[in-house]
């Protein structure tokens, strides 16, 4: 499948407001006609700890042709909601700018001997985003920052870029029915590889007397600041002791098998199984399906964890058959 680039101009993208500011939908116009229902799904809630430091995007017509980019994004810090806005806004135009200086005179796929080319786009462009954080005016990002995972999708080639512990989860058929398989990685300081490169930067990897699952990471000789993912976006405080912004890049072909994409935020994997939530989605009409996640965690945090504050929560669905086979599936 070769990839074919067009840059897409302003006028010709536009944002289409879904429930809260921090949740935008771009598609371009010349895709529109009245009465089709689009394939993909996206809801956010915010959870018990203030502002809602979340956001998420689906970008139809990504600069090529049958392209759509999604991503999620989850603040932490004081200023975690605005570096989620900043990274949201800007880093799909970066990947666009980086993909189209590799295909200006190739004909590449994701997932063919070319694909080291595109793994290395995607590292870039966070590169790029993680240095323009830094370089931000009246920005603190010390302690601050965002993860993110992102897929751009062209035909039937996923390319996927993940950086914290945000997650992507296939909703695959089985002869058993709808079943899950995960993209993702969580990267957090308690897997093994990640935990060696921070303390090998003389980063302190360990867990709170009161909270012994979660391994954290802390500077080498204080206390501070604690931070629960092993790579990030910001956090500049912990840049030179393990935490990076280089993404975990992978690809996968999809099937007739693969019904759908998921991409959802910490708050959501938090309280419910990858199986559960495309359980979930797959007995959801598909322009429903974002919001039924996010009302299943939402219940879920407050059955699980009643005295601890529940946690932001973010859902995009993306439907690879169509709407219409969906819901008759989701119906039967």
């Amino acid at each position: 499948m070769g990839i074919c680039i067009s840059t897409a101009s302003s006028d010709q993208i536009y944002a289409l407001e879904h429930g809260p500011e921090n949740v935008v939908y771009y598609e371009e116009i010349n895709n529109i006609a009245d009465g089709i229902q689009r394939l993909g799904s996206l809801h956010t809630q915010e959870g018990s700890k203030g502002l809602n430091q979340d956001c998420a995007i689906i970008y139809e017509g990504f600069g090529m042709e049958y392209v759509t980019f999604c991503g999620v994004f989850d603040g932490h810090g004081a200023n975690g909601h605005t570096v989620s806005r900043l990274v949201r806004n800007r880093l799909p135009s970066l990947l666009l700018n980086q993909m189209i200086d590799i295909a200006k005179n190739n004909t590449i796929s994701y997932n063919d001997k070319d694909f080291e080319k595109w793994k290395e786009a995607c590292v870039s462009a966070f590169r790029v985003m993680d240095k323009e954080i830094k370089l931000t005016e009246n920005l603190d990002c010390a302690c601050s920052g965002t993860t993110a995972v992102t897929v751009t999708k062209q035909g039937d080639d996923l390319l996927i870029a993940n950086l914290g512990d945000s997650r992507a989860v296939l909703g695959t058929m089985s002869k058993n029915g709808i079943r899950a398989v995960q993209l993702t990685t969580d990267l957090k300081p308690s897997v093994p590889l990640e935990a060696e490169r921070i303390r090998a930067c003389n980063g302190r990897v360990l867990a709170l007397k009161d909270e012994s699952h979660v391994q954290r990471v802390w500077l080498p000789h204080e206390d501070t600041p604690g931070l629960a993912m092993s790579r990030a976006f910001g956090d500049f405080i912990l840049k030179n002791h393990g935490v990076i912004s280089t993404p975990h890049v992978t690809s996968h072909r999809l099937t007739f098998s693969d019904q759908f994409l998921v991409l959802a935020t910490d708050g959501v994997w938090d309280v419910l199984s990858n199986n559960e939530v495309v359980s979930i989605i797959w007995t959801a009409k598909s322009e429903e399906a974002a919001k039924a996640v996010v009302d299943a965690a939402s219940a879920a945090w407050k059955h699980k964890y009643p005295a601890s504050r529940r946690d932001d929560c973010t859902v995009i669905c993306l439907f690879f058959q169509s709407s219409l086979h969906h819901i008759t599936k989701s119906q039967t």
